[in-house]
């Protein structure tokens, strides 16, 4: 089974260092963008199989991420992450995102999510 590719957006530094050393040592190949703009652009290119987003960030935020890509690619699954509560929460629902988990995120249970929403 070859890897499946997600793209990760988070602007804060260090919860991306942390999300890419576990999610390749989980086996997934792993694309980054440090703010939402960034993440458009990568999503351009296409190729990935699910993406997870920080939905509070700088330019474009989690929830402008999540309409572009389901707007274009619905069957694209995305997990939003906050450490902002229930209203980036529920904006970020009602745009599709087919989870959305709080700051911060246990490793293993994003792992398992991932598994479900990619079906491996």
């Amino acid at each position: 089974m070859s890897n499946k590719t997600i793209l990760v957006i988070d602007d804060e530094a260090d919860v991306l260092t942390s999300l890419i050393q576990s999610l390749v040592y989980f086996g997934y190949d792993i694309i980054t963008a440090s703010d939402g703009m960034e993440g458009l652009k990568k999503l351009e290119a296409g190729g990935y199989d699910l993406v997870i987003t920080d939905i509070v960030m700088p330019y474009v935020s989690g929830v402008g991420v999540v309409t572009a890509l389901k707007k274009k690619s619905p069957e694209i699954p995305v997990i939003c992450i906050t450490g902002f509560g229930k209203e980036p929460e529920s904006a970020a629902i009602e745009k599709q995102a087919d989870l959305v988990l709080s700051k911060p995120v246990k490793m293993a249970v994003l792992n398992e999510h991932i598994k479900e929403l990619l079906r491996v």
